[in-house]
C-alpha cells in the first residue's frame, strides 16, 4: 500500500497467525527468546575476553560467531516485538530492503565463520607444529574481516541492482514476519541480472566456502585415522561442537533457498514454524553447544556458578 501523505510505499507482513488473539503470549515468548540469546551469548564472549586462557584462534572465532548471533538476533526481534503489539504488521519498503541485507549478510557471514573455524581446526590437527606460525593474529583478523565484508559487499550490490532497475513493487503482501524472504517475490518480473548477480553470491558465500569444509574435514578424518588416540580425542573434542552448529545452520539455510522456488507450496503454518525456529533454534543452540561441548569454556561456566 501508498502512503500518498508521506510518499512512502509499506509492505504488509502476512506471516502470522492468530497474531490479533494471542498477541500478549507471542510477545512475552518472544521477549523471552530475545533476553536468553542476548544473556547466553554475551556470557560465553565474556569468558573468552577475559580469561586469558582462552585467548587462542579457536576461541576468538567461536566469540565471533557468538557475537554476529546477537546481531542477527537484533535484525529481527525488535521488529518483530513492535510488529506483535501492532494492529497492523507492515514495514516500509526501505526498511524492508535494509532488513533483508542485514539478515542475510549476518546469516551469510556465520556460515563463513564456520568455513574460518573449519580451517582452524584443520591446521591445529593436520599442521600443529606450524599451528603458531599460520594462525598467527593478522591471518585470524583477514578471516574475519572476509566473512564479515564479503556477504555484505554481494548483497549490497543485489538489492542497490533491485533498487536502480524496480523502484516500486507490484505486490505489497510478504508471506513472512520479517523480510527474510527474497525480494523478487514482490518484483513484477523477474530481471535475469538480479539472477546472475545471485548465483554469484551463492557461489562466494555458499559453495566455496562448502567445498573448503569439505577439504579440511576430510583432511582431518585421514590424519585422525593415522594418529594416536590423543590425537583423535583432540579432533572429536573440538570439531563435533562446529558439526553440531553447522549441520544445523546448514538445514536451516537450505530450507530458506528452498523457499525461493516452492514457496507457494509451503503452507502458512509450516513456513511460520520453521521461520521462527531459525530466528530461535540457531541463536541459542550455538552458545549452548560450545559452552557445554568445549572443555575450556565449560570450565569457567561452572567457575562462574560457583559449582
Amino acid at each position: 500500500m501508498m502512503d500518498i501523505k508521506f510518499n512512502i510505499t509499506y509492505i504488509t507482513l502476512d506471516g502470522y497467525i492468530q497474531v490479533h488473539k494471542y498477541r500478549f503470549l507471542y510477545f512475552v515468548i518472544m521477549f523471552t527468546v530475545y533476553i536468553l540469546i542476548l544473556c547466553c551469548n554475551f556470557i560465553v564472549v565474556s569468558l573468552i575476553v577475559t580469561q586469558k586462557s582462552l585467548h587462542e584462534p579457536m576461541y576468538v572465532f567461536i566469540a565471533a560467531l557468538l557475537l554476529n548471533s546477537v546481531l542477527f538476533s537484533t535484525v529481527v526481534y525488535p521488529k518483530l516485538l513492535i510488529d506483535i503489539l501492532s494492529e497492523r504488521q507492515i514495514i516500509s519498503y526501505s526498511s524492508c530492503f535494509l532488513q533483508h541485507f542485514l539478515y542475510y549478510s549476518l546469516g551469510s557471514s556465520e556460515f563463513l565463520l564456520l568455513t574460518a573455524m573449519a580451517y582452524d581446526r584443520y591446521v591445529s590437527i593436520c599442521k600443529p607444529l606450524q599451528y603458531p606460525t599460520i594462525m598467527e593474529r593478522r591471518t585470524i583478523s583477514i578471516l574475519l574481516v572476509f566473512a564479515w565484508i564479503t556477504p555484505a559487499f554481494h548483497l549490497f550490490v543485489s538489492l542497490l541492482a533491485v533498487r536502480m532497475l524496480n523502484e516500486n513493487p507490484c505486490s505489497y503482501s510478504l508471506n513472512g514476519i520479517f523480510c527474510n524472504s527474497p525480494l523478487y517475490h514482490l518484483l513484477c518480473v523477474r530481471l535475469e541480472a538480479l539472477v546472475i548477480l545471485d548465483m554469484m553470491t551463492l557461489v562466494n558465500v555458499a559453495l566455496l566456502p562448502l567445498l573448503c569444509i569439505l577439504f579440511s574435514y576430510i583432511r582431518i578424518l585421514i590424519i585422525s585415522y593415522r594418529s594416536s588416540t590423543e590425537v583423535k580425542k583432540k579432533a572429536s573434542r573440538t570439531c563435533i561442537p562446529h558439526l553440531l552448529v553447522l549441520i544445523s545452520f546448514s538445514c536451516f539455510g537450505a530450507y530458506d533457498v528452498i523457499t525461493v522456488v516452492v514457496e507457494s507450496d509451503i503452507s502458512k503454518i509450516v513456513h511460520l514454524a520453521v521461520t521462527l525456529q531459525m530466528v530461535v533454534f540457531q541463536p541459542l543452540f550455538n552458545p549452548i553447544i560450545y559452552g557445554l561441548k568445549m572443555k575450556e569454556i565449560y570450565k569457567h561456566l561452572k567457575r562462574l556458578a560457583g559449582l
